[in-house]
């Protein structure tokens, strides 16, 4: 409970300090909504006439904006400028201050997101009346799945940015797993569009679980969802176990330093 406390007092601060920046937010969450109308803007070409890319890219976006993570900022930046020192003095675990960041910027990304997910959704005529019971059940089952995105891609960004430790160039590799992220998960193409000899790749790595697997479920695809779910946990574990071992391993290299 007390480290409940503490997290919901760092996403309070939090909240209040990304509001101070409103301009340079809207311009993060315009970046953000990008990848998904590009994808919807290629494939409602390549596909005219289906009603599920629209559906698919809509959930997308909302995805993205609602499971954002910006550790290879808010935590490589505080390693390369000293303030890591300062938060390791604090009586509560680092973790706890990185998580209120996030939690914040993403309530942030979906408020200033959501007139620009109202404009999408009228200007591409997504109607749900037709399938309503099924798209109700898909809403619901993809819940519980973008919770556990949001775990998920917040694991691997901060395992990326935990790179900070040894290397000066943690932007870069952070870089490099969104690049993977946008190829891999979902936004450059639906996972079910794969082409058959990588479809299994795309099913077996993470990043279709950060993006496109709780998008699928809320376009109707109701198929192997409970299989999914396991994949996404199977993941958490992996980042989690990784990451904490990182952390460990970095800790003691920024201590050894004289950090």
């Amino acid at each position: 409970m007390h480290l409940l406390r503490l997290l919901a007092v760092s996403i309070k601060r939090q909240f209040l300090e990304w509001m101070g920046w409103r301009a340079f937010l809207i311009t993060l969450v315009v970046n953000q909504t990008v990848a998904p109308l590009l994808g919807l803007a290629v494939w409602s070409v390549a596909l005219p006439g289906s009603t599920q890319i629209p559906t698919y890219y809509m959930a997308l976006l909302i995805v993205q904006l609602m499971t954002v993570s910006y550790e290879q900022h808010t935590f490589s930046n505080g390693l390369y400028d000293g303030t890591l020192s300062h938060e390791l003095l604090k009586p509560q675990p680092v973790v706890i201050g990185l998580l209120g960041t996030n939690i914040a910027a993403r309530l942030l990304h979906v408020l200033i997101g959501l007139p620009i997910i109202l404009i999408v959704g009228a200007i591409t005529s997504i109607s749900f009346a037709p399938v309503a019971p099924r798209f109700i059940v898909g809403v619901l089952l993809a819940i519980p799945a973008v919770l556990l995105a949001a775990i998920l891609r917040f694991l691997f960004m901060y395992l990326l940015a935990l790179s900070a430790f040894w290397t000066e160039r943690a932007h870069g590799v952070a870089g490099f797993g969104e690049t993977l992220a946008f190829l891999l998960g979902g936004s450059a193409a639906p996972i079910p569009l794969f082409p058959q000899s990588i479809r299994p790749l795309g099913e077996l790595l993470p990043f279709r679980y950060m993006l496109g697997f709780p998008a699928e479920i809320a376009s109707g695809s109701l198929n192997e969802v409970l299989q999914g779910y396991g994949y996404q946990v199977c993941w958490i574990g992996v980042f989690a176990l990784a990451a904490i071992f990182a952390w460990r391993a970095g800790l003691r290299r920024f201590m050894a330093v004289g950090g």
